[in-house]
């Protein structure tokens, strides 16, 4: 092992250097960690750190990366979204803002379909914004609406981002998944008030007239039956042992196929092609990062950095609610600046130590991390969500920043409160995988 120096401080620096000078992350990445085992660190060759990174591909936990992406695209061939949505209608569409309503809904229901933060604001572009436009919504608040919403569908299993947590952080897949149900409930009614209040003042219109009966959320729930059954029966299979998370992400694309293909019909021979093209490339694209942001992290672990970080912080502060304060603060500049995955990979194994000194359970702290990073997509300058709806919507910028700030209070308070109730993240958890 080397000792913390100056020079064991350049591929951080070239890493700031080089993200500020536009290159990609994982290229970034890379080319940091390249320097390092190249120039400074020649006991350990290039090619047996490249070689020990490949090698934790290996892990059977990240094939579940590829299996849930494949969920998301599947969904948008099969007709799931267009049923859920129905569905959502028909449990909001009386109330206040009744699309801005759908919206958040639709979200929070495909949160147990895609996963994907991403794909449900491309997704709720296409299928919710139009209607929404037509009926008067202002187009800021419909770019505000969706980008916000899609903040959900990280939190609520089968999140790719929480994955990408689990393995980084070695913590049961099972017990953050469960983690993740309450907080994103609560995101998706801190939104749904947030869109009341907005609708009562700008008097936005409900969809329905009336509250559904019954008899039509009976037969609405069978109609999206299918759609609904993924998730719980995903939970489900989880919990009994019927097979791991990443076994349930092949089962989940074969249930997906199925279903569209057959029940729903929607699903044609034609789309197979685009899907895989779809699932291809978002794939490489995560596990590139992952491969780059691995060496990055060999080489901090090689230069002993976590522990000497772990010393600082413990040394600044041995509180943990002022740790996560700033832990907080920090999640959320960075967010701005960088996709979630590449910064659990770089960030969670220097802060694991400290959590551990300070008694934070790491399945509570995933939880806070994954909304935190996830909140940089709404925001500038490099949002990611906030980039999907201003280009699909052809929406300024400035004016979606404007618009999103009551909607971006919503999910900071939801982030506030579960920060310091961690009973909230572990209730589930602790209750059927104790």
């Amino acid at each position: 092992m080397g000792s913390v120096g100056f020079a064991s401080y350049i591929p951080l620096v070239l890493l700031i250097v080089l993200f500020f000078l536009r290159v990609p992350i994982a290229f970034s990445l890379f080319i940091s960690s390249i320097y390092y085992f190249a120039f400074i660190n020649t006991a350990m060759p290039v090619h047996l750190a490249l070689q020990n990174v490949v090698n934790s591909l290996q892990a059977f936990t990240l094939l579940a990366v590829p299996f849930f992406i494949m969920v998301g695209v599947v969904m948008n061939y099969s007709g799931i979204s267009k049923r859920l949505m129905n569905f959502a209608d028909l449990l909001v569409g009386h109330m206040h803002g009744g699309l801005g309503q759908v919206n958040v809904v639709l979200s929070t229901l495909m949160g147990g379909v895609s996963g994907s933060a991403n794909a449900d604001a491309a997704m709720n572009c296409k299928i919710v914004v139009p209607e929404m436009e037509k009926r008067g919504y202002d187009k800021g608040f419909c770019a505000a609406v969706t980008a916000s919403s899609s903040i959900i569908p990280s939190i609520i299993p089968p999140g790719i981002v929480l994955i990408v947590y689990c393995m980084v952080a070695r913590v049961s897949v099972g017990r953050l998944f469960l983690a993740g149900y309450i907080p994103g409930f609560l995101l998706c009614v801190g939104q749904m008030v947030t869109v009341t209040l907005l609708s009562r003042k700008r008097g936005y219109g409900r969809t329905r007239e009336k509250r559904a009966t019954f008899l039509e959320i009976l037969k609405g729930t069978g109609d999206a039956a299918l759609a609904l059954f993924m998730p719980l029966g995903f939970l489900m299979g989880i919990r009994l042992g019927v097979f791991t998370p990443t076994e349930g992400g092949a089962i989940a694309v074969f249930y997906c196929f199925i279903v569209g293909a057959f029940v729903y019909r929607e699903l044609k021979p034609k789309d197979i092609i685009p899907i895989f093209r779809e699932t291809f490339s978002s794939t490489a694209e995560v596990l590139f990062i992952v491969i780059a942001a691995n060496l990055f992290g060999y080489y901090m672990t090689w230069e002993r950095i976590p522990d000497a970080l772990s010393t600082v912080i413990l040394q600044f502060t041995g509180n943990k609610y002022v740790f996560l304060f700033a832990v907080n603060i920090l999640l959320f500049i960075m967010g701005m600046f960088m996709e979630a995955a590449p910064v659990i990979i770089i960030l969670i194994p220097l802060l694991a130590l400290p959590c551990q000194a300070m008694g934070i359970n790491m399945v509570h702290f995933g939880i806070v991390v994954v909304i935190n990073l996830q909140i940089g997509g709404v925001t500038p300058p490099f949002g990611s969500m906030m980039f999907i709806v201003c280009q699909m919507l052809d929406l300024p910028i400035d004016k979606f920043i404007k618009s999103n700030i009551p909607f971006l209070a919503s999910v900071i308070i939801v982030l506030l409160i579960i920060t310091y109730i961690p009973a909230l993240v572990l209730f589930l958890p602790n209750l059927f995988m104790p």
